[in-house]
């Protein structure tokens, strides 16, 4: 039988309609496209296991190479070619500070007293006496510290850990690497050893540099 319908079977013909092959080659279309974005998916993730390790490798690499070549560029211009230069920072140790103290105030012996405490801690000590005309009797507070203009991030800090009372100056015409401490008519005592100690201590830790920065 012709037309729309065809006859199918051996015993019980029947009608049916013919196969419609736009249908199929839309289901064969779809499976193509949800196999092409699961293998895609799949790259990615193999993409991210591996090569992203391998593309963080690569940048530490190209960093660290790069800190390396300013570091040697550095040293050869001489902007940093010492160990102690390059120590951040980096302070004296009480032994290698010269103090000289004086007493600004009518109390007698305060100068004695306060030079053989700050022996016993380490320090080199110089002169031993009355203070100058211009400081004697005049320093109101706890103490003044004084020093030449080298020593404000050097000796300076260093004995103030042992006086945090006292205030602290630089004489820029001032010759030498000793400081002085002079006590004033507010002075009690030094500060004591073990918060000194702490004091030291923190002066002492190494210090953030641009080199320990993130990134290149």
């Amino acid at each position: 039988m012709g037309g729309k319908y065809r006859i199918t079977g051996d015993k019980y013909p029947r009608m049916r309609p013919h196969r419609r092959r736009g249908r199929l080659a839309v289901v064969v279309v779809a499976c193509g496209a949800v196999l092409g974005v699961a293998g895609w998916g799949t790259l990615q993730l193999i993409d991210v296991f591996t090569g992203g390790g391998r593309t963080a490798a690569a940048a530490g690499s190209a960093c660290a190479e790069k800190t390396a070549g300013a570091n040697r560029t550095k040293v050869g211009t001489g902007a940093s070619a010492s160990p102690a230069s390059s120590a951040a920072g980096a302070v004296p140790r009480p032994a290698q500070i010269t103090v000289n103290v004086f007493n600004a105030t009518t109390r007698s012996g305060l100068a004695k007293t306060t030079a053989d405490e700050l022996k016993k801690r380490g320090f080199r000590i110089g002169e031993v006496g009355n203070a100058a005309k211009q400081y004697d009797k005049k320093v109101t507070g706890a103490g003044l510290l004084l020093g030449p203009a080298s020593s404000l991030n050097t000796s300076l800090p260093v004995l103030a850990a042992q006086f945090t009372a006292a205030e602290r100056r630089t004489d820029a015409a001032r010759a030498g690497t000793a400081v002085d401490l002079i006590i004033g008519n507010g002075f009690k005592a030094l500060t004591s050893q073990a918060d000194a100690t702490k004091a030291l201590t923190a002066l002492s830790a190494p210090r953030p540099t641009a080199s320990t920065k993130k990134g290149c």
